[in-house]
């Protein structure tokens, strides 16, 4: 029994799959059919002609050469594309964040709904997850969806996919991550626009951009970063997407890793022409209070890069 195809990139990489999975058919049933027929034709006492063993055919040789080239060649162009693809989500895609840890998987979406081992998305609409692990290295596994990834602690890893059928399919982790991995497993609940927005409706909480919002003014965050502030500190209006010029004359564009490490490790990246004296946030903050301030980063200004780098 097969797998459903339940996401817009399923049917392309089961091509892909099934196209090498024939080749290498092809390629193996040939070998053994060549050992089996030369085993047979040469075998001991056999009255096979054994002569003629300088002569050369340049054109089988090219044969053999040329054609496996141009079909790794081939299939290695057709893998890139179809792995670029699946690492560029649409700029329309709706992000859902998630917290690994053993042995769990937690979810939390911008409308500050929180699920433990479910994720609930929408029918035919693209949905990027910002993934980062608590504890140990875990592994985000959809097999009905065909997308997989590693979540690392320290790091934000994403993926993207589009649902297109409806109904519930197994979540997975696919690295081992303790005595208990075979128990992190969960589901996935796909349903129609309609059916996932009353449900978001009737999960309402706080958004995750309003829980950052009360949590940057209750760390004092506020006191150093906005105007009228008593110590000089960057302005982060608008700075999630931004080009951020640094003291030792890089460029770092101020994604979810650089904000992450800009509240943990303050020290890792210096903003050129402001002195070293955030304090870290590092214990001070769960993972999930994390990505609720960079929620609310991102939602305080414009969001796209300048063309430019700037001080923030």
């Amino acid at each position: 029994m097969t797998l459903p195809q339940a996401s817009s990139e399923a049917a392309r990489i089961d091509t892909l799959f099934y196209f090498m999975l024939a080749l290498s058919t092809v390629v193996c049933v040939g070998v053994l059919i060549a050992i089996v027929w030369l085993g047979i034709k040469y075998r001991r006492g056999s009255p096979a002609d054994r002569g003629g063993r300088e002569q050369r055919d340049l054109g089988l040789e090219a044969a053999w050469t040329l054609i496996p080239l141009l079909l790794f060649i081939a299939i290695f162009v057709w893998s890139v594309k179809l792995w670029a693809e699946l690492r560029t989500p649409p700029a329309q895609a709706q992000t859902i964040y998630v917290v690994a840890r053993q042995w769990m998987w937690k979810v939390q979406h911008v409308n500050g709904q929180r699920e433990i081992n479910t994720l609930h998305v929408p029918l035919g609409r693209p949905i990027q997850l910002v993934m980062t692990s608590q504890d140990v290295i875990h592994s985000f596994y959809v097999p009905a969806f065909r997308v997989k990834q590693d979540v690392l602690p320290d790091r934000y890893t994403s993926l993207w996919f589009s649902p297109t059928r409806a109904g519930e399919y197994e979540l997975f982790c696919a690295e081992y991550c303790g005595t208990e991995h075979s128990h992190m497993h969960g589901r996935v609940v796909v349903q129609t626009p309609a059916a996932y927005a009353d449900w978001l409706q009737s999960h309402a909480r706080q958004g995750m951009a309003a829980q950052g919002a009360a949590l940057y003014r209750a760390m004092g965050c506020s006191g150093c970063h906005e105007d009228g502030a008593s110590v000089r500190a960057p302005d982060l209006r608008g700075i999630a997407g931004r080009s951020v010029a640094l003291a030792d004359g890089s460029i770092q564009v101020a994604d979810d890793g650089y904000l992450r490490d800009a509240i943990l490790l303050p020290r890792k990246h210096i903003v050129a022409g402001y002195q070293p004296i955030m304090p870290s946030y590092q214990g001070r903050l769960d993972p999930e209070d994390v990505l609720a301030l960079i929620a609310y980063l991102k939602q305080s200004g414009d969001a796209a890069a300048d063309p430019e780098p700037r001080n923030p």
